[in-house]
Formats: structure tokens, C-alpha cells, sequence
């Protein structure tokens, strides 16, 4: 990851304009409703990565509102309006290379787009320490930009105010990388997304079980 102040100033400051752009996105509805209906039981422990405003939170706890879900990121302000946003879920600020800190079991580690902001090492180690805090059969929910990581690079926020780090990882790479920390992948989704200037790039979603 970039320079960590660095990083958690530009969200915080982007948070706002998050919160406006991706809480109504519907693009991946249909993979928030997979994770539900595969999540048991009741009152499954769910542990959020890279948060946000809490726009996947919310997608899952509409469709299962019996859920323990902590909600985490490192941007006060997105851990702020994750909150508002989902009374219900617990918040907290947390870097996702700190897992160590926390207790499982959970039935569910959820990653929305966490990996753009990791390195490879970086995502190595999330994976492997995702697979340590999950219970026997818990379900792994990752989401990432499908594309060689020679893609990587600065890139400005929307207002151009602001540069973050992103990092793309290939599909083959991150199920190999699940593979080798224990898990199964048994479902992908593949989302094409524009981007400004006629780009498209893949939005890759996977969902894996620890063995």
C-alpha cells in the first residue's frame, strides 16, 4: 500500500463523494444475494473489509438482517458514514493487514474491492489471515479489477484532487493465491465497468470456501 497517511487522507476526504456514487450501485446485487443465501445460520458472524460508507453493508443486511456484521476500513470518515448508514452493524476503523487482531470465528470474511489497495504480498497475507479466522466451511467474498498487475499505478480521484496507489491482479493469480491459503473458489461473477475516457475494465468477484 501507498503511504498509509496518505491513503487515509484521501479517502477521508473522498468519503462523502463515495457515499453519493456507490450507495445506490446495483451492479453486484446479484453476488450480495449468493453470499446471503449460501450464509448459515442464522445469525451468521460476517466481518467486513474495506467498508467504505458502508454501501455493502447495507446491500447485505437488507437481504439478511439477522447478520453480526462488523463493518471495518481505515478512513475514519468512511467507518463514520458506514455506521449512519447501517444502525444495526458494528463499525470500527482497521487496517486490513492488522486481522491478527481480531477473534474469529466468523462464517464470512466480505472484501469489496479491498485488494486494488493491497500489493500482492499484501493479499497474500489478507487471504491467509481470512482462512485463520473463519469457522470450518466459511465463505471468502472478494472483489477486484481483473487485469495484469503491470496496470498498477497512481491514479487521480474523480475531482483530481487526490492520487491513490491501485493495484489490478489477475483472476488466475488470485485463485491461486486462495488455493495455496485453503480455500475453494465455487463461483465467479464477471462485471464489465466503464470508466471516463471509454475504458472498460473487468470487475471480477469470487466466492471461495475454506477447506
Amino acid at each position: 500500500m501507498a503511504s498509509l497517511p496518505a491513503t487515509i487522507a484521501a479517502f477521508d476526504a473522498q468519503a462523502e463523494a463515495y457515499q453519493a456514487y456507490f450507495m445506490d450501485l446495483d451492479l453486484y446485487d446479484d453476488t450480495y444475494e449468493r453470499l446471503c443465501q449460501l450464509l448459515e445460520p442464522v445469525g451468521a458472524r460476517v466481518l467486513e473489509l474495506g467498508c467504505g460508507p458502508g454501501n455493502v453493508t447495507r446491500a447485505l443486511l437488507r437481504r439478511r438482517p439477522d447478520l453480526h456484521l462488523e463493518a471495518t476500513d481505515l478512513a475514519p470518515n468512511m467507518v463514520r458514514l458506514a455506521q449512519a448508514n447501517n444502525p444495526t452493524a458494528h463499525c470500527c476503523v482497521l487496517d486490513c493487514r492488522d486481522l491478527s487482531t481480531l477473534k474469529g470465528p466468523y462464517q464470512a470474511v466480505v472484501a469489496g474491492f479491498c485488494l486494488p489497495y493491497l500489493a500482492p504480498a499484501d493479499a497474500t497475507q489478507l487471504l491467509r489471515d481470512a482462512h485463520g479466522l473463519l469457522a470450518p466451511g466459511g465463505l471468502v467474498y472478494l472483489s477486484f479489477i481483473d487485469d495484469v498487475p503491470a496496470r498498477s499505478g497512481y491514479e487521480a480521484s474523480s475531482n483530481g484532487q487526490y492520487r491513490t496507489f491501485v493495484h489490478y491482479h489477475p483472476a488466475a493469480t488470485i485463485r491461486a493465491e486462495l488455493a495455496a491459503a485453503g480455500f475453494a473458489v465455487f463461483e465467479e461473477f464477471r462485471k464489465p465497468y466503464p470508466r471516463a475516457g471509454g475504458q472498460v475494465d473487468t470487475h471480477s468477484i469470487v466466492l471461495a470456501r475454506k477447506l
